[in-house]
């Protein structure tokens, strides 16, 4: 009864329209003040505090720095040419690119909000150009973003692991397969709609041209190579490959490209801190949360309850799914992991789900929830910049979704392909 009671008010206060983390501070609150549990109560500011001075969450910040000076130091527009000079002469080749730039991009970023908005703005631009219908050109720039946050590096990834304690290291080495798996899903259901509906193509272009593409983005694709090379090598941790990522991608800003000037420093670190505050408070809103949560044994309830519907891991871990495919159409992805985790990570443990496979599971229902209104955060960011309604770019995205729902249906059903890389590099 507590545990439908809980949920229920934080349900009522999200769909009233309260902020997600407002929502989950104000029903922990409530709690405790009708439990008369004050002296609980007063622990709400050290428990909102330990909860985002994890080590690992120093990697958000500096993930999120790397996107927005990849975004204005002309990074994206030089990974975009490449992309197009490898695959843009096939019919709806500007589709096969933007998925290809997205996997190229997301080696650096490790958000889809991040893709979407500045990559994006790349993409449409070059699709329109070409004649491009503007839904395709919407829905596949939507859709490819969701491929940043599964493929290494990941800002998901890194909270999912300062909540459970699973090593970084293995969660980004889990999201390679599944994310080369979402863009070839993208690019397959790309050349069926391009096929279809007869759209434009291009001439190959000459060796020459490929070359020169290359060289002028060889140092932005270098970047993630580094990156992972840089963590398996031992040279520095997983939170420390955030650190990287910003380093160089400043320096290629702004030595080498020479596209960002040191007065546009200071836009790009207050941007930068404005996105680091909204989710460090949801995560801190999140961390007092749990407290109640743990103080009123709901994750064992709730083990018990879906342990009392089947016997069957297999339809326990679909009927997760399907809670976490709900939740993203109406909860932020972060605000989706500081939630469930904690509740659902003890039932994947009773029933014998690997915790690296069910943070790749985790990763990619949010990154499905981005793109389903009502709460589409990438639904909105590209809708507003192609200047479509949400309800025309959602019947644009539904190729791509049934794509990216079989790929996550693959990594649900067949645990080795998001586990069988990290126990072959890392051990078991």
């Amino acid at each position: 009864m507590t545990t439908f009671l809980i949920l229920g008010v934080l349900v009522l206060l999200i769909a009233l329209g309260l902020p997600v983390a407002v929502s989950l501070g104000l029903t922990a609150v409530g709690f405790y003040v009708l439990l008369g549990d004050f002296r609980t109560l007063a622990m709400l500011p050290q428990r909102m505090f330990s909860a985002t001075t994890g080590f690992t969450l120093l990697a958000i910040p500096f993930f999120i720095l790397a996107g927005n000076l990849m975004n204005t130091g002309g990074i994206t527009e030089r990974i975009f040419r490449f992309a197009d000079a490898c695959v843009g002469h096939v019919r709806g080749g500007l589709g096969q690119v933007n998925v290809l730039a997205s996997l190229f991009f997301s080696g650096m970023s490790g958000a889809a909000v991040a893709d979407a908005a500045g990559l994006g703005q790349v993409e449409l631009k070059a699709m329109e150009d070409k004649g491009y219908d503007r839904d395709f050109s919407a829905a596949i720039t939507a859709a490819s973003s969701t491929i940043g946050p599964v493929f290494p590096p990941s800002i998901p990834f890194v909270l999912y692991s300062s909540i459970t304690g699973v090593s970084v290291a293995k969660l980004f080495l889990a999201g390679v397969v599944p994310g080369v798996l979402m863009a070839l899903a993208l690019m397959a259901a790309v050349w069926i709609v391009a096929h279809r509906t007869k759209m434009p193509r291009r001439d190959h272009m000459d060796w020459t041209e490929v070359a020169r593409s290359f060289s002028g983005a060889a140092l932005s694709l270098l970047a993630p190579v580094i990156i992972i090379a840089g963590i398996f090598g031992g040279m520095f941790t997983p939170t420390e490959a955030g650190v990287a990522a910003s380093a160089y991608a400043l320096i290629l800003a702004m030595i080498v490209y020479g596209e960002i000037r040191l007065a546009q420093l200071p836009g790009i670190l207050w941007e930068t801190l404005q996105h680091t505050i909204r989710v460090m408070f949801v995560i801190a809103a999140a961390g007092f949360f749990g407290w109640l949560l743990i103080h009123q044994r709901v994750p064992n309830q709730l083990v018990n309850a879906l342990l009392a519907l089947s016997d069957s891991p297999a339809v326990i871990l679909a009927i997760v799914v399907a809670i976490l495919l709900v939740l993203g159409m109406f909860l932020e992805g972060i605000a989706v992991i500081v939630l469930t985790v904690p509740l659902f990570a003890p039932v994947m443990d009773q029933i014998g789900v690997d915790p690296v496979q069910f943070g790749v599971i985790m990763i990619m229902c949010s990154m499905v929830g981005l793109l389903t209104p009502p709460v589409g955060m990438v639904l909105f960011a590209v809708s507003s910049i192609a200047g479509l309604s949400v309800g025309r770019l959602s019947v644009a995205l539904l190729p791509y979704l049934a794509g990216l729902c079989l790929v996550l249906l693959a990594v649900v059903a067949i645990p080795g392909i998001s586990t069988w890389l990290p126990n072959l590099v890392l051990g078991p």
